[in-house]
């Protein structure tokens, strides 16, 4: 070796030397990557492979990470080895190829190559120590992140506003233990895995899960996705072996609004509030999902603050219409929509379960069931202004306006308004609890009917008297609710199956449309095809969406089936 290639590998032994005295970021690591190279081509070298193993089992297995980060292309053969053994028995080893065209090593050649594959060995034990370490203090033994990892989320680089649009939980999977006992403790760690990596996809970068052990979990998470998550948290099909079997898990779940400019000062600060909200969620006093306010107000109080929001949030247009296709599983085809509210309010998304059984409690939600009816004939004038595709869009009424002598009237009103064809309404009611309910919706269907207006009997099945619902009430839809849906593998003889087999065929007896909604798996999709239902709805093909993604679907016209 000449004096000036003498010089050049010290200077770079030198900066290598320096670099791996510390713990290293990555923009160090590339650095010392290409030291590492550059000496390896000054050593007429063609490879250096790196190998690291977490125990001496896993070396004998060969069962490790393997890292290359120099390679000509040209074969070569081994010419030198170093391993390396910490206290811990990790064990990193390198090994350098040279191509046999080339001179060989000469002895100080080969204490020059030696020496830096000792100092880059050490180097990269440490750091893959390090990593190994931070993985034990953040992640449990199913990789999910842990209670630490919360932690460290919440605190680290905690400043006002740094949680600005932010929303935390806690929840627990319901009756999670059924599913160990009936399919066994693997299938339940997939159920596990697979629901917690269906939470982490959604929330993405700008939030965290983790778990605080069982079926336990905190959750960080943007508001704006807050709607979503809960739906996924109130039900949820989850695959639970390679065969595709899949189970239905819901949870109790405590929520707290992170507002504006919120400093943390203590972790405890926020989870005591989530679990709060959470505890009173599992004991089933305000439902499965609460949400956590600075008192944690009653019932009473609560539906009072929504109460007296509501005139001004409607008059600021604060509900906005999200889009659900209905889809022909024949043709693929969107063949209609539902028409569901969300309330944006102060740059926040307050979730339907939190607000529409408040407004039910009152006439209010007839107020909002009016205003929706509103938006929805505006966005279908504006589509057949604009030459698009126009498909019939189904509005919910609350049971509140069955005693309202004026309601034909001022449905028929707004449609007209806006000189919408009939056809293009569908009205939804759900089904009844009482007698007198009972004829009040009989009364107001055969009204609609008169009128052209479609309608469709909404969670068909959950009413206290469905069958004889559909024997008087002239219908034109049946919407099948998602409880009657058959898990995927559910034996064909079970109870639920049986019952959506006849339930879907009395339906095109009577000359009804029937749509199955909450259709969320290929399996299902393909049970509805083998008991001819053709229209589905639900997060196999779209989740309710805004007013511009819809038309985009519009657009598109149909799903691929």
């Amino acid at each position: 070796m000449n004096n000036e290639l003498e010089l050049r590998f010290y200077h770079l032994y030198s900066q290598l030397s320096s670099l791996t005295q510390t713990v290293t970021q990555k923009p160090a690591t590339e650095q010392i990557e290409a030291i590492l190279n550059e000496i390896a081509a000054m050593f007429r070298l063609s490879k250096g492979v790196t190998r690291f193993f977490r125990s001496p089992a896993d070396e004998q297995l060969d069962r490790g990470e393997i890292m290359c980060s120099y390679d000509t292309g040209k074969e070569g053969k081994p010419v030198h080895t170093v391993r390396f053994v910490t206290r811990l028995m990790s064990i990193t080893t390198m090994t350098v190829y040279m191509s046999e065209d080339e001179e060989p090593l000469t002895d100080d050649e080969m204490f020059k190559v030696d020496l830096t594959m000792r100092t880059a060995v050490a180097f990269i034990s440490r750091n893959r120590l390090q990593y190994i370490a931070e993985e034990l203090a953040f992640f449990d033994d199913m990789g999910f992140r842990n209670i630490r990892s919360f932690f460290k989320y919440m605190m680290w680089g905690n400043t006002p506003g740094k949680f600005n649009g932010k929303a935390a939980l806690n929840y627990n999977l319901r009756h999670f233990s059924l599913i160990n006992e009936k399919f066994g403790r693997k299938c339940g760690d997939t159920a596990l895995t697979n629901h917690y990596r269906y939470i982490e996809n959604l929330i993405g970068e700008n939030g965290m899960v983790a778990r605080l052990g069982g079926d336990a979990f905190v959750c960080i998470c943007d508001q704006r996705d807050l709607p979503d998550l809960l739906d996924y948290l109130n039900e949820a099909i989850v695959v639970i072996d390679d065969e595709g079997r899949t189970a239905r898990l819901s949870s109790y779940a405590g929520v707290f609004y992170i507002p504006d400019g919120y400093e943390i000062r203590v972790p405890n600060d926020i989870m005591g509030k989530i679990m709060h909200a959470y505890q009173i969620a599992r004991a089933n006093k305000q439902g499965n999902i609460v949400f956590f306010s600075e008192t944690l107000m009653s019932d009473k109080e609560r539906s009072s603050r929504i109460l007296n929001m509501f005139p001004i949030a409607l008059s600021k247009n604060e509900f906005k219409v999200f889009y659900q296709p209905k889809v022909n599983i024949v043709t693929g085809e969107i063949c209609g929509a539902e028409a569901l509210c969300r309330w944006f309010h102060k740059g926040q998304i307050m979730p339907p379960i939190e607000f529409i059984p408040v407004l039910e409690e009152t006439s209010e939600i007839c107020k909002l069931d009016f205003y929706m009816l509103t938006r929805v004939c505006e966005h279908i004038r504006k589509w057949m202004d604009e030459g698009r595709n126009v498909v019939r869009v189904s509005v919910n009424l609350s049971r509140r306006h069955m005693t309202n002598p004026e309601l034909l009237e001022t449905i028929i009103g707004i449609i007209d308004k806006y000189r919408i064809p009939h056809e293009y309404i569908e009205i939804e009611l759900t089904e009844t609890t009482t007698d007198v309910e009972f004829r009040d919706l009989r009364r107001v269907v055969e009204g609609l009917q008169q009128q052209k207006i479609c309608t469709s009997v909404d969670d068909f099945g959950m009413g206290y008297s469905s069958l004889n619902l559909i024997r008087v009430v002239p219908w034109n839809v049946l919407k099948v609710d998602k409880i009657f849906l058959p898990l995927d593998g559910e034996s064909t003889e079970s109870t639920r199956s049986v019952m959506f087999k006849y339930v879907v065929a009395m339906a095109k007896e009577l000359g009804l449309e029937c749509i199955v909604e909450g259709v969320e798996t290929p399996a299902q999709l393909e049970l509805l095809r083998s008991n001819n239902c053709e229209l589905a709805q639900g997060y196999l093909f779209d989740k309710p969406l805004p007013l511009d993604e819809f038309e985009k679907r519009l657009d598109a016209k149909k799903y691929p089936i």
